[in-house]
């Protein structure tokens, strides 16, 4: 057997460097490559049917907020106050058996509002100005009875399982909109109940991974892009750099045979690309010392109860006018217990109302004004509700047979109620919507079937819905 010379003798010094080094560039770009296939993951892709809406934003309350102290009146409940009641247990006494529990009335006083004539509590007078373009959904239920299991759920479809969060899914069926931004933004996420699975793109190629600015428990002002520049380097440097870099990918490509379009070294190049161009575009999206005084106000922004989850309203709306997909905004802390957790002290409720309200409400106008909300789905709720029982006198717990959530723009019903609980406010009893069954809708408004958006991994086709889910035809336009 002849030996095969290892290098040609005839190559100069500059030569074999540049064969050398772009040899090495070339088992990193080919592991990059494998990983991702070879075409770009983050084109921006058509769904399977004509979408109402190009983008979410989803305004996580995450604790359960309750809705018979807010959007879900309950005339029975306010009767029958201090009266004791045969519930079937949850999470109370022995799971699936009956246990007798003190009713308790809403805390708020409950008033139509709008045209429609919604029923909203005054904990949230602002966000009832805005009815008449609300849909809400009261027959929800969902899975889990605890923060941690159900907020997964909420997230990815599972409890316990390593999933891909619905915004990663919405990434992996749709691509980015715009290629200067992330396709997947969760601004303040907490480090607990689920943590990053919550906006993980577990199994789905790691281009898909959201990106988190900020993070609970810290201010809102400090919510920025991290790693996005080099304070060591100029910018003369960095093009000098990135234009190395780049001619080094082109001349590895220029020796491959050609692929064409779905060539992956021009797939890994583009990436590369949009790496630089976020460099140069994202920073501004978190910048909002450009925004009008009256805009700012019209969020809360300067107010002390109101300012920092304005500023985060504030950020979605800048998200979704430079085009990114899903945007999370989360109203969380990394204490014990979640904001909206209230089992001995319901009339906390009111703290977390008044600081989220009018951000909220300045939302709806905003993207309203700027013709935003027609293609935007906006997505407010929790994990899950809280019971129509008192839990250590004056507080509720978690319970998710029955709670409200409520939709507005991209192609659903405006001024509309839909499903219902029991007299109690306890169960969903009519028009009944599993949390599987709003992911279906929500991907099926942004063109995406939820049945045939999956992945094949581990021997086997999984998606957001599991084996589960309908699309709520009765609430879209």
């Amino acid at each position: 057997m002849n030996a095969t010379p290892l290098m040609n003798p005839y190559l100069s010094r500059r030569q074999l460097l540049q064969q050398v080094s772009c040899g090495f560039g070339g088992l990193a770009l080919a592991g990059l490559t494998a990983a991702q296939g070879k075409q770009n993951p983050l084109s921006a892709r058509a769904g399977l049917h004509r979408a109402a809406a190009k983008r979410v934003i989803f305004i996580f309350m995450q604790g359960g907020p309750s809705q018979v102290d807010s959007f879900d009146w309950k005339p029975e409940l306010q009767r029958a106050h201090g009266k004791g009641y045969d519930f079937t247990g949850v999470r109370f006494g022995t799971f699936g058996e009956k246990s007798q529990r003190k009713l308790m009335r809403p805390l708020w006083d409950f008033r139509q509002m709008g045209r429609t004539g919604q029923w909203v509590s005054d904990l949230f007078p602002e966000i009832g100005k805005h009815v008449d373009d609300l849909c809400f959904l009261h027959g929800m239920h969902t899975e889990g009875v605890a923060h941690g299991p159900s907020t997964l759920f909420l997230h990815t479809g599972a409890t316990n399982l390593v999933r891909p969060s619905m915004g990663s899914w919405v990434s992996y069926g749709l691509g980015t909109e715009n290629q200067n931004v992330p396709g997947f933004i969760t601004i303040n996420p907490a480090d607990s109940k689920g943590g990053p699975r919550n906006y993980s793109n577990a199994f789905l190629p790691a281009v898909h991974q959201g990106t988190a600015i900020g993070s609970a428990g810290i201010s809102a002002k400090k919510a920025r892009f991290r790693n996005i520049s080099n304070q060591h380097w100029e910018s003369s440097e960095r093009e000098r750099q990135f234009a190395l870099l780049q001619a080094m990918n082109r001349t590895q490509q220029a020796q491959r045979p050609t692929f064409g379009a779905d060539d992956p070294v021009d797939a890994m190049i583009e990436s590369y690309e949009l790496a630089w161009r976020m460099q140069m575009n994202a920073p501004e999206l978190t910048d909002l010392s450009g925004e009008a005084d009256h805009i700012k106000a019209m969020y809360g922004i300067g107010e002390k109860v109101t300012d920092d989850f304005g500023r985060q309203c504030l950020l979605a709306r800048r998200m979704a006018e430079a085009g990114v997909r899903f945007i999370q905004v989360n109203y969380s802390d990394e204490s014990p217990n979640p904001k909206w957790d209230q089992h001995s002290n319901m009339p906390k409720h009111e703290e977390h109302a008044r600081a989220t309200d009018k951000p909220v409400a300045g939302l709806l106008a905003d993207l309203k004004a700027r013709g935003l909300l027609e293609d935007t789905l906006v997505w407010w709720g929790g994990e899950f509700g809280r019971t129509p029982f008192s839990q250590n006198n004056d507080g509720r717990d978690h319970n998710p047979r029955g709670f409200t959530v409520w939709l507005a723009g991209g192609g659903v019903k405006p001024g509309f109620a839909y499903g219902r609980t029991d007299a109690l406010g306890d169960t969903a009893i009519d028009g009944r919507v599993h949390m599987h069954d709003l992911h279906a809708t929500i991907l099926h408004q942004l063109g995406l079937d939820h049945e045939q958006l999956t992945y094949r991994y581990a021997g086997r086709d999984f998606r957001l819905t599991d084996v589960h889910g309908r699309v709520v035809h009765e609430i879209l336009v």
